[in-house]
């Protein structure tokens, strides 16, 4: 008989413990609890981009994954999940693995073929810029009693070389053609399976929301670089979280303290169609930064389960393995726009003053939005 006793796995033998439990545990019980890796990496023309994800949650007992390419408004994804005290050191799910190759500065992305979408990779990833940690995400309910998010997050501008197979076309990806954002999260989060139902909680999607977070990465004429980033949310008006940050390549972090946008969103799918972002730097000075799309690129992230997908959530049980997928002809379409979700990684272009770039930019603008010209009756998910 199986003993309810910790679990020992090799990464204990490391001098890393900060808690009386093995690695296989964490130090609470809560089932939102994530660990989660992401990148988003793009030719910088606009023309193709790669988006990939795994989610380990202890205590569900499941790893998950999604991996997918945008190439116009065509969008293609692959999904799996698996148990995850069968094989607890992997950090790979079915076709996808990962792998830390210089800790802080590259990883590798390797997406095996599988019998979903003709997609396969072999991506690195390289770090131009440091890690940069990003404000604690820690919100409370509505109504001030449950912590509904306690989360830590550091994100990296990389450039990305490798090879992208789609079907069956080998598409060379080098260092100077491609660039990309990954990140790095762990702790108490929203929206990962079924939201109780014997529990009251106010679902912040019935009021008017929006949710912005954009990693920018910009270069001056003289060659020198730097970022800036943020992160915000808001609820009937109000900011409920905001970070906000000028990162350079030293590992200096400037904070920024609040945020003014001009964006514009097209009225049928609310895609991003560009603008400006006015950031209070502190002292009376502002930075104000113009983005727009690179194209129609843009990863609907509703495929890899964020907010749900066709019955799935992140972290849910599927079994010991489970495998699927699907491919779009035209993610812009309204109607399939509301299957697959706003949450879009929309590949950017950005411009501060003679400073030019590259970004990624999230968004949900949900309800009624009369500045941005959106109506309730046009809202969704």
């Amino acid at each position: 008989m199986r003993q309810a006793m910790q679990r020992l796995v090799p990464a204990d033998e490391l001098l890393c413990h900060q808690t009386p439990e093995t690695f296989a545990t964490i130090s609470q019980a809560d089932t939102s609890w994530t660990e989660k890796l992401w990148s988003s990496l793009f030719a910088r023309d606009g023309s193709i981009q790669v988006d990939v994800g795994i989610g380990k949650y202890h205590n569900r007992n499941v790893i998950d994954m999604f991996a997918g390419v945008s190439r116009g408004t065509e969008q293609l994804t692959v999904r799996a999940s698996r148990q995850l005290d069968l094989d607890p050191q992997r950090v790979g799910v079915g076709p996808l693995d990962y792998e830390v190759l210089e800790p802080l500065r590259q990883v590798r992305w390797v997406l095996a073929e599988n019998d979903v979408v003709p997609i396969r990779f072999d991506l690195t990833v390289t770090g131009v810029l440091p890690p940069f940690l990003e404000a604690k995400d820690a919100q409370r309910e509505p109504f001030g009693a449950r912590i509904c998010s306690d989360l830590l997050r550091y994100h990296q501008a990389s450039t990305v070389s490798g090879t992208l197979w789609i079907d069956g076309e080998r598409i060379e990806v080098g260092d100077e053609d491609w660039f990309g954002f990954r990140d790095h999260s762990w702790g108490v989060r929203m929206d990962v399976g079924e939201p109780p139902p014997d529990v009251h909680r106010l679902n912040r999607l019935d009021q008017d929301f929006t949710l912005t977070w954009s990693p920018m990465y910009l270069r001056r004429p003289d060659g020198s670089s730097y970022e800036i980033h943020h992160y915000l949310q808001t609820v009937d008006g109000e900011t409920t979280y905001f970070s906000g940050f000028v990162n350079q390549p030293d590992g200096t972090q400037t904070p920024l303290q609040g945020l003014r946008d001009e964006l514009k969103y097209d009225p049928v799918n609310r895609r991003l169609l560009g603008g400006k972002m006015t950031f209070d730097a502190g002292w009376g000075q502002t930075r104000t930064v113009e983005i727009e799309p690179a194209g129609d690129t843009g990863f609907h992230l509703g495929t890899g389960l964020y907010f749900g997908f066709k019955g799935q959530r992140h972290g849910q049980w599927h079994g010991p393995s489970h495998l699927d997928g699907e491919r779009y002809a035209d993610v812009s379409d309204a109607e399939t726009a509301r299957e697959v979700h706003q949450l879009r990684d929309c590949v950017i272009r950005v411009r501060e003053g003679d400073a030019e770039g590259y970004g990624i930019f999230e968004s949900m603008v949900i309800g009624e939005h009369p500045r941005y010209g959106l109506t309730r009756d046009s809202s969704f998910l």
